[in-house]
């Protein structure tokens, strides 16, 4: 199929278009769902979604149509949080964050500075996010401005809509990582200017986190922001106590971990923070004001050990909340398994998440907090044709389970916990299948 190009898959299809609440049934008008549904593209957007039976009375001879019956057909996963330079050091052994950053994440980012190397594992990222059905993220580079050019080049040679950054560190980070305070603004100043808006990129400001950067790199990063609305913000805060205790440290004039952001303009609507373990409810208040979003990244939380998620004292607070996996701290790129592990979360908190929240979240949840739902996050005429086929018989356990389900929430919820990348039949973006699961 080409661009100019159109056709139809005929399927099972599942949409949301509101917060479907934390109840077992979710609210009124919050889920589209079409048992045999057709979804018409043209031209890398969804031109219409409706019953076939009726929109197959509309199709023009001698279109395509590609039977999915059986199978589900959601937008595409979006992740909020995720490094693609750490693909290679996921499930390292045994360390919380501090260590394992200077163990694991600092050695295998110096790697980096190399261009081939950034070009290969750009490619096998994007490989592996398409696989399970992840279609947009917002990626951490490495400090190389070498690695944001790598990972921008195969996104767009893809027709991916992603948001990346360089990492902006200047401080306590080998020297091979560190930038100097301006030449890396100026590294971003100029990253920004080749790719971000060029086709379906956008770039995200990357001060990796308050301990490595300086308070002078944090200003001027806050001056990026005001001076462009346009661009993303992304960043840790609260991770892990010993953290916060060198942040206490490092900012002995700021009242609390958030405060050193807001001092230097960085908390706002495009803004997300990864994690957000360690806050208080005026901390959590203070992000939901200015339209920040909390990354929940279930997997890593659990893997290093850094503590369980308040889901629902943020949804409380009014702040929003993305998911995200985090890899390499998260331990599965897929966005399946992060709702597993964010359901086992919030079982321990007492507060498990429900299928319909949890895929709500995946779609237009994370589009609408990174507020790209003008473009993806819904099965909808006029967005862009990004979209993920699920099969719920991929594997004969799978299909034996689903076969028992009585409703459409209970399907959900086995695909929550029992899915993988064996579930993701085919991945699309831009009106193009990127990902078909051989075998």
């Amino acid at each position: 199929m080409t661009m100019t190009d159109s056709c139809v898959l005929r399927a099972d299809l599942l949409s949301f278009d509101a917060d479907p609440g934390e109840g077992d049934t979710p609210a009124e008008g919050s889920v589209r769902h079409i048992t045999d549904g057709g979804l018409w593209i043209e031209d890398g957007r969804i031109r219409a979604v409706d019953d076939y039976a009726r929109l197959a009375a509309e199709l023009p001879a001698g279109i395509e149509v590609i039977d999915h019956r059986g199978k589900l057909i959601t937008p595409g996963f979006i992740d909020s949080h995720v490094h693609y330079v750490q693909l290679e050091i996921m499930a390292s052994y045994g360390r919380q964050l501090l260590d394992w950053l200077n163990d694991y994440t600092f050695p295998e980012e110096c790697r980096f500075a190399a261009r081939e190397h950034a070009e290969a594992l750009s490619d096998a990222f994007l490989d592996e996010m398409l696989r399970v059905g992840t279609t947009t993220a917002q990626v951490f580079c490495s400090s190389h401005p070498d690695s944001v050019d790598a990972f921008f080049a195969a996104t767009h040679r893809r027709g991916l809509r992603m948001l990346a950054g360089k990492v902006l560190m200047d401080r306590h980070a080998p020297d091979a990582l560190c930038d100097d305070t301006l030449g890396g603004i100026r590294d971003t100043e100029r990253l920004i200017g080749d790719w971000h808006g060029k086709g379906r990129l956008g770039y995200s400001l990357t001060p990796r986190f308050a301990p490595t950067s300086s308070r002078a790199q944090l200003d001027a990063t806050g001056g990026l922001m005001r001076n462009d609305t346009s661009l993303w913000l992304q960043t840790h805060l609260a991770e892990n106590t010993g953290e916060l205790d060198w942040v206490a440290e490092l900012f002995p004039g700021s009242r609390d971990y958030l405060a050193v952001y807001e001092e230097s303009g960085l908390v706002g609507p495009r803004s997300t923070f990864a994690h957000g373990i360690h806050l208080d409810q005026q901390m959590r208040g203070r992000l939901a004001e200015r339209g920040a979003n909390l990354a929940f990244c279930p997997s890593s939380n659990l893997f290093l050990g850094s503590s369980l998620f308040d889901r629902l004292a943020a949804r409380e607070a009014g702040l929003n909340i993305t998911y995200a996996s985090d890899v390499g701290g998260g331990t599965d790129l897929s966005g399946l398994t992060t709702l597993k592990a964010a359901y086992q979360v919030g079982q321990l908190r007492g507060q498990p998440l429900t299928a319909w929240q949890g895929f709500y979240g995946l779609t237009l949840g994370n589009a609408r907090a990174l507020s790209l739902d003008g473009w993806i996050g819904r099965l909808a005429p006029g967005l862009d044709a990004d979209f993920v086929v699920l099969d719920p018989a991929a594997t004969p356990l799978m299909a034996r389970r689903t076969a028992r389900s009585r409703s459409l929430g209970e399907t959900l919820f086995a695909l929550m916990m029992l899915g993988d990348d064996r579930t993701v039949a085919e991945a699309w973006a831009n009106g193009r299948c990127r990902h078909r699961r051989s075998g």
